[in-house]
């Protein structure tokens, strides 16, 4: 259950180094700058991690 916690923290730092490491313009990803680029990666991470944890809690098994 401890991993649970700790995967839920996953997100948060990755949009905290997104903004420190991708904070650039100049590489475009699908014609995005690469911050928003990086910041919409993030969000359906988050996404998908959330779904991981809700499957995996057993407060949600019946």
């Amino acid at each position: 259950m401890a991993i649970l916690r700790w995967l839920a923290l996953v997100p948060f730092l990755l949009m905290l180094a997104g903004l420190v490491f991708c904070n650039r313009v100049t590489p475009l990803v699908l014609g995005m700058p690469l911050l928003l680029a990086w910041m919409l990666f993030c969000c359906l991470l988050t996404s998908v991690i959330m779904g991981i944890i809700y499957l995996a809690d057993p407060a949600n098994r019946e």
